[in-house]
């Protein structure tokens, strides 16, 4: 009896948030650019001036997180995507001009597209990079005019509660408001009748948001996961690409979305790119056990995860390579630290190969021929990320037409996601939609299409009104045609 009342508690209190949103975006009319303006001010004061307690807050949930991890990955990110689109709002807003049909675009006749706000958006987000998801996606849809109900994950339960504080000091409930708990009020979230709904996370709970906004015929951005690959081409300097990935892959302890998943790397070189993946991860993380600068895992149940893949790789024969002194691959369980973890040439029935790892454990596979590199990609679901190190034009070409993923980085990894012009999302399993920058504010706009007629009746001009005779014939015939 339990979780049900829990859940229409819920419901009850977030359709009254949501409705009062609602009827203050009504009320409010036309969003000015001033009002847009202010309100992502608002935000980027608020990361500025709590920045020390919100990297308090992240550590806590983590157990272990770098202040510099977390300014860098979630308070910066979100400033210069806020900033973003703040600079660029006053070119986004105007009407665009389209193209009337002939005759009627010299008669006097206009077509443009104005964008408007939706209303309200509600935004779904995960634990991993907690404050960038939040401020990531709302840049885009305070820009676009729109008001938001945030639900955070309830894994990082100290985040989202200085969310929830923070959001009410600068925002009034009907701009900005942030709800908490767990999976009830998140399923509760999930079925109101938001204008539009975004979620980050796991394609499983995606699929229940999906259809749950199905319900309500709520539009969806979805950004998920997946496993993403690496190829490294035979012509490259070996030791630059793996400091590039295994650089990438050590950020966040391995919990990003973007995070390489697996590693093709040519057969002759598999030794060179183990060697200095060792000397990097040596030189960036000399200790696992104390040291600040490596992310734990979020918790309990997740460091069992990914140490499970290292066990079942093990078990099953696979060479394991762990990156850190010896004793230190594993720390206390309350640290929740697993240090990072290479599995060479795992078999494709193994629980690494299969699942989003999401930890700090990177499958490296050998490949002879690029193409089988490709054909192996293409096999399996579309990944969020792809990366590719080469500089042979014709090959990274061949690499870049022959699959597809939700972005690419080429020469390094994760550095797409890094630029506000570029859109972010997935493909498939990997997402549904994008945002950031300007695809993130025509994501959470509607694009209403405007038809202005001119000072010709173009009906009477071209004899398309009845009785039809030979005018309209010789219309149709004109049109009509190879």
């Amino acid at each position: 009896m339990n979780a049900p009342t829990q859940q229409h508690s819920a419901e009850i209190e977030l359709n009254r948030i949501l409705e009062a949103q609602r009827s203050a975006f009504k009320a409010e009319g036309p969003v000015a650019l001033e009002t847009r303006v202010d309100r992502i001010d608002r935000c980027i004061a608020m990361l500025v001036d709590n920045q020390e307690a919100i990297c308090a807050a992240v550590d806590k949930d983590f157990g272990s997180r770098s202040k510099h991890v977390t300014l860098m990955t979630d308070i910066m990110t979100s400033v210069g995507s806020l900033k973003f689109v703040k600079k660029n709002l006053k070119k986004w807003i105007k009407p665009e001009k389209r193209t009337p049909f002939i005759p009627m675009n010299f008669l006097g006749g206009k077509a443009y597209v104005k964008h408007q706000p939706k209303g309200v958006v509600g935004v779904m987000t995960p634990w991993n990079v907690p404050v960038n998801m939040i401020f990531s996606p709302l840049a885009d849809i305070l820009g676009a005019g729109n008001r938001a109900m945030i639900k955070p994950s309830e894994f990082t339960p100290h985040t989202a509660e200085l969310m929830k504080h923070l959001f009410a000091q600068y925002f009034e409930e009907t701009e900005i408001c942030v709800v908490t708990g767990g999976p009830e009020t998140g399923a509760a979230f999930s079925s109101l009748r938001f204008d539009h709904i975004i979620f980050t996370g796991a394609t499983t709970i995606g699929r229940l948001v999906m259809k749950a906004a199905a319900e309500n015929m709520v539009p969806v951005t979805l950004e998920l996961g997946g496993k993403s690959p690496v190829i490294i081409s035979e012509q490259v300097d070996i030791n630059k690409a793996a400091e590039s990935i295994i650089t990438g892959k050590a950020m966040n302890g391995g919990q990003l979305c973007i995070s390489p998943d697996y590693c093709f790397v040519p057969q002759g070189k598999l030794e060179a790119f183990v060697k200095q993946c060792r000397s990097v991860i040596a030189q960036q993380y000399p200790t696992v056990q104390g040291n600040a600068d490596f992310t734990a895992c979020i918790n309990t149940r997740h460091f069992d995860r990914v140490k499970s893949y290292i066990d079942e790789a093990r078990d099953k024969g696979a060479r394991i390579v762990p990156l850190c002194p010896q004793g230190e691959e594993f720390s206390s369980p309350d640290e929740h630290k697993i240090a990072l973890h290479l599995v060479i040439d795992p078999d494709d029935s193994l629980a690494c190969m299969q699942d989003e790892i999401f930890g700090a454990v990177m499958n490296i596979k050998t490949y002879s021929e690029i193409e089988d590199a490709i054909d192996f990609v293409n096999e399996r679901e579309r990944p969020l990320a792809l990366y590719y190190f080469g500089n042979d034009k014709l090959e990274q070409a061949k690499v870049l037409d022959n699959t597809i993923s939700g972005g690419v980085t080429v020469n390094n990894v994760t550095m797409h996601v890094a630029c506000d012009d570029l859109p972010f999302g997935g493909i498939g399993h990997s997402g549904i939609g994008s945002y950031r920058g300007r695809d993130g504010f025509r994501t959470f706009s509607h694009a209403r299409s405007v038809y202005q007629e001119g000072w010709v009746n173009l009906s009477k001009l071209a004899g398309t009104l009845p009785p039809f005779g030979q005018k309209v014939e010789k219309m149709l015939e004109s049109q009509i045609k190879k």
